[in-house]
């Protein structure tokens, strides 16, 4: 049986560098966010759930989602985001368990920005936070993205806290710029491959 390790982390903690290495280890990863993205602008359900939510111009004349548009209506409305979230993350968990059949390996990781707040957890054997300092997060983030530190740190907000996310985590990886993630990122693997298991 192919074990199901969710990971997760804030903005800028790092956690695509971690399941960049994972990869590495040979581990697949599904990249859910990544996933979500493509479905928008594939899937037919998904499409018409979204054009009777906000109109025609919610896509592109090409048949894409205008993400600009849709980022502004959903970005500070919890009400029309849980929307979007109830078309998009069914279709996005069938998929990702359509693609765990079809991979014969020890563990797969499913990479998640959202992987406690969307409920994804539940479905994972394993949950794994990638975890770092708040303030190197946003020096991360503004150097990645050009933005402001008052952005990030608004973008932030709308994310769990580690601490809230540890509750629910069975491991976590340190991924603050004076702590190696490669020796724990390791130590996983082969607990994992060894033991079947975290800890």
């Amino acid at each position: 049986m192919t074990l199901k390790v969710g990971i997760t982390g804030g903005i800028g903690s790092g956690k695509s560098t971690v399941c960049k290495v994972f990869k590495l280890l040979g581990v697949p990863v599904f990249e859910a966010d990544l996933v979500a993205k493509k479905l928008m602008d594939s899937d037919d359900r998904i499409k018409t759930g979204l054009v009777n939510l906000f109109g025609e111009s919610v896509y592109t004349p090409s048949g894409i989602v205008d993400r600009k548009k849709l980022a502004s209506i959903i970005f500070n409305n919890d009400i029309q985001l849980r929307k979007v979230n109830e078309l998009v993350h069914p279709v996005v968990r069938s998929q990702f368990l359509r693609w765990v059949e079809d991979q014969e390996v020890p563990y797969v990781v499913h990479e998640a920005a959202i992987l406690f707040e969307s409920g994804f957890y539940k479905i994972m054997d394993f949950t794994i936070l990638v975890s770092a300092p708040e303030n190197e997060r946003i020096e991360r983030v503004t150097k990645r993205d050009k933005s402001m530190p008052e952005q990030v740190k608004e973008r932030m907000m709308k994310q769990w806290s580690d601490d809230e996310k540890r509750k629910l985590a069975s491991a976590e990886i340190n991924n603050a710029d004076d702590n190696l993630i490669l020796p724990q990122i390791i130590k996983i693997d082969k607990q994992i491959r060894e033991y079947g298991k975290i800890w």
